[in-house]
């Protein structure tokens, strides 16, 4: 059942297996999430730092790790996984992968609170040429940074030490860097 609806998220309720009411979020414009993990050169990887307004209006924190991301269908119904991690990783950063390869399809991060899974693609660019200025996302991309693979857990905590929160997300992502043998 529907409780509240607006044309980017509602909230339902449905029932637990117990029969209590279980209430959650759903994404109705989209049909799925993309999240890339730019790997450029074999060597560094892509992060966003991001503003994101409800982290920032529950006092949680004021930036975000994230990589590049969106919705699938949104805009174009007809829009495919392959074709929103393209046009995600082009808008975002300004990049054009040279291979993508998804990783997995049903990333559920918060699958207790809300309906929406991603899949997790890694984008390889074998040389950093920006070709289009990247957006901000609304104004939510505040950095895009590179960081060198041999040194991302070390930035990740010392971003997590300054107060800034890491997306789980971004945190799957990097589970399959150490899938890639020549990495």
């Amino acid at each position: 059942m529907i409780l509240y609806d607006t044309k980017y998220l509602q909230l339902k309720s449905t029932k637990s297996k117990t029969g209590n009411d279980w209430v959650y979020a759903h994404r109705p414009n989209a049909k799925n999430v993309v999240v890339i993990l730019p790997i450029i050169e074999n060597t560094k990887v892509l992060f966003l730092i991001e503003e994101r307004p409800p982290m920032i209006a529950e006092g949680i924190s004021k930036y975000s790790i994230g990589l590049p991301a969106g919705l699938v269908g949104d805009e174009n119904a007809e829009e495919t996984i392959e074709d929103a991690i393209k046009k995600e990783l082009l808008e975002e950063t300004g990049l054009m992968a040279d291979e993508i390869e998804i990783k997995t399809r049903k990333l559920a991060s918060s699958p207790g609170c809300v309906s929406e899974t991603a899949v997790i693609a890694i984008a390889k660019i074998n040389k950093y040429n920006i070709v289009s200025n990247p957006v901000s996302d609304g104004g939510v991309i505040t950095e895009r940074v590179i960081i060198d693979i041999s040194e991302i857990y070390q930035w990740l905590k010392e971003c997590e030490n300054k107060g800034y929160a890491l997306t789980a997300q971004t945190l799957s992502a990097l589970f399959y860097l150490k899938e890639k043998e020549n990495i």
